[in-house]
């Protein structure tokens, strides 16, 4: 028993290790200049709005049927209630013991996406998780679990980019006063701008930046005829206007409603919700993921398409982790102001992170596993809901202080942390065999 616990701990230090690597790999990039942080920037947009959507249609809809469908619902509820409980946990710490406000994003949201996924990768190399599904069935088992921790980080990213940004400041950003613009009045500036437009055959009242109405050629110019981009941009000034109008005549609970459902949409969220549409439908399913002589007319061409997209997110994210990690390094070594770290801080987040969430989320869902119905039949299943809580702060806090114009000694200070946090991402080795262990017990009482 000694041994087998043995074997699988270093299966998941070896793990651990390969993931930081990897980031190292990131920050050697930036060090000796091959990486700027403005490309670290782009290529992690790339990730979120493009690679990652890729990722989840190609994933959900994979492994996502009717019949297996009941397996994420309680990935869904579990992913609810351990973000908002983490959430009210760091508010409850940054008030009892006046740590920064950004502490607040720090602790309530973890790294559900490439660091997972990477770890999964790494521990299938390992065959540390081959126990939990039998021999020859563990390449499965790893294909669900990435779908399960995909499925719970649609929920993490939605909450946390519709009320995240604001907790690290602790101010509500402003609304844009052109959101304010009367419809009517927009509507007539819209006509006037188009009659100039195509009278003149140039782009009146747009920047210069836009697509096809720079004086000199850049990366944004459009590349189709410019009678195809001015009738592109005429309609599209047009269904904006008529739908901008639309909003403003709704009754208000109407407006509130739309609002609040838009501040949740993001590419991850609409990726997700594709795959869903696609794992559900049994024809769309069937075009998508069967064979060519099975009806799979879309899986040679468009299915492998995405595949290879999204497969790209998980290990080019991490590396741009590392990008952004090098940034505080580097100011550190400069002798700039790299922002105040309080011990404080660093000890609450690291204690809820990888101490008091694997202390909660594997003994309750060993206990749902071993002696309820709640959970299906599936070790796998049991051990990434074990695992979902735990881990190391989101990069995506750095990206909610850029959007709520955090000053740069609060951002400087959160890359400092988060260095810090991925620096001893390998003590989520414990939790790894603490969790692997307690699905095999479960798995023994079912």
């Amino acid at each position: 028993m000694a041994s087998e616990i043995l074997v699988s701990f270093l299966g998941a230090v070896q793990a651990s290790l390969s993931v930081l690597l990897t980031i190292g790999c990131g920050v050697a990039a930036a060090q000796f200049g091959l990486v700027t942080t403005e490309a670290a920037e782009q290529v992690s947009r790339l990730c979120v709005k493009v690679l990652l959507p890729c990722l989840m249609i190609v994933k959900l809809g994979s492994e996502l049927h009717l019949d297996t469908a009941v397996r994420y619902v309680p990935i869904v509820i579990w992913a609810t209630i351990f973000t908002v409980t983490s959430i009210l946990i760091g508010k409850a710490m940054v008030a009892f013991f006046r740590l920064p406000k950004w502490a607040t994003a720090a602790i309530a949201f973890n790294n559900t996406e490439s660091l997972p996924l990477l770890l999964l990768q790494s521990l299938e190399t390992t065959g540390v998780l081959a126990t939990l599904v039998g021999d020859g069935q563990a390449s499965e088992g790893i294909e669900r679990a990435r779908t399960y921790f995909l499925a719970c980080s649609v929920i993490n990213n939605t909450i946390t980019f519709s009320q995240g940004a604001r907790w690290v400041t602790g101010n509500q950003q402003e609304a844009d006063p052109e959101d304010s613009t009367d419809p009517e009045s927009q509507q007539h500036h819209d006509d006037r701008n188009q009659q100039q437009r195509d009278a003149n055959g140039v782009c009146a009242g747009e920047s210069d930046d836009d697509d096809g109405c720079s004086d000199s050629p850049n990366e944004r110019t459009s590349l189709l005829p410019s009678k195809a981009v001015h009738w592109k941009r005429r309609m599209g000034k047009h269904l904006t206007s008529k739908l901008r109008k639309y909003f403003y005549s709704s009754p208000k609970p109407v407006q509130t409603a739309i609002t609040t459902f838009g501040t949740f949409l993001n590419p991850p969220f609409i990726g997700a919700i594709i795959g869903l549409i696609i794992g559900l439908c049994r024809p769309l399913h069937q075009i998508f993921f069967n064979d060519m002589d099975e009806g799979g007319y879309f899986n040679a061409w468009l299915t492998s398409s995405l595949r290879n997209v999204g497969e790209l997110f998980v290990s080019l994210q991490v590396i741009v982790v590392g990008v952004k990690l090098s940034l505080s390094l580097r100011l550190l070594k400069e002798g700039e102001d790299a922002g105040k770290l309080p011990v404080g801080t660093v000890i609450c987040v690291i204690f809820v992170r990888f101490i008091l969430w694997p202390a909660i989320s594997i003994p309750l869902i060993w206990a749902l596993a071993a002696y309820t119905d709640i959970l299906t039949d599936d070790p796998m299943l049991w051990w990434a809901l074990m695992m979902m809580p735990i881990g190391p702060t989101a990069m995506k806090v750095l990206a909610l202080a850029d959007i709520s114009g955090a000053s740069e000694s609060v951002r400087m200070s959160i890359a400092r942390f988060l260095t810090l946090s991925y620096i001893i991402t390998p003590i989520i080795s414990f939790a790894v065999v603490g969790a692997l262990e307690a699905a095999k017990a479960a798995k023994e009482k079912t």
